[in-house]
């Protein structure tokens, strides 16, 4: 089997933005890929912009760093000059910019959240191509294709944290059991007025859903377990 190590690293992923009644939350897997080969099962694709503005990552590993880089330098700027955080808004569209501009050349798509004073919670989806669009919710990567009707029944209008989040780490999951290039653990950001909690769940913790195996110890796992007492002569 080609592996094709020569790939670029892609994210692969599914990657989830919610508004609740008081903040947001953001959610995201943890597998990234190179072509069939995990090259990481635990990455870190929520990306903090602010102390108040996160974004997810998906598409080209690469394309996404270098833009959260630039967006933090820019917004870190801006924050100097006005002498107050930047607003979701702000930093969703500094975002779009960039993404627009450089169209012909990135292959990556972003969810912007976060909650600033004079909006609250929000959330912003950046596609292919550049284009803004505020949302209740977004999802994006290649686990989304499998969770438009899951959100379209799931999702409703003033939840509270705990649903938020409850919602996020199962739609993440049912993602991770149908989409191959999703995987790993899944990782919550909420952002509300009282500042910012990262939660993980790891893999092994998850719910399995129809057909899943159950989690096997790794072959890391087998080769550190003690071995047998030799035998006596």
């Amino acid at each position: 089997m080609d592996l094709n190590l020569d790939a670029q690293h892609s994210m692969g992923t599914t990657i989830i933005g919610v508004t609740y009644n008081g903040g947001v939350v953001l959610g995201a897997d943890s597998r990234t890929s190179t072509g069939m080969y995990v090259a990481n099962r635990a990455s870190d694709k929520i990306t903090q912009l602010t102390d108040n503005v996160y974004v997810c990552r998906s598409g080209s590993a690469a394309d996404s760093q270098v833009v959260s880089d630039y967006v933090r330098y820019f917004l870190h700027q801006h924050t100097i000059q006005l002498g107050q955080p930047a607003t979701v808004k702000v930093s969703a569209n500094l975002i779009r910019m960039l993404a627009y501009n450089n169209k012909n050349m990135l292959q990556t798509g972003l969810i912007v959240g976060g909650w600033d004073k004079y909006d609250g919670g929000k959330i912003y989806g950046i596609p292919l191509g550049g284009t803004v669009v505020e949302q209740p919710f977004a999802i994006g990567g290649s686990g989304s294709s499998y969770l438009y009707g899951f959100f379209d029944q799931a999702w409703k209008e003033n939840m509270t944290k705990e649903e938020a989040e409850q919602l996020v780490v199962k739609a993440v999951s049912l993602a991770i059991a149908r989409d191959g290039a999703s995987g790993g653990v899944v990782r919550t950001v909420i952002i509300n007025s009282e500042g910012v909690t990262r939660n993980f769940y790891p893999g092994d913790k998850l719910q399995l859903w129809h057909e899943e195996l159950e989690p096997q110890n790794s072959l890391l796992d087998i080769l550190n377990a003690a071995g047998p007492e030799p035998m006596a002569m």
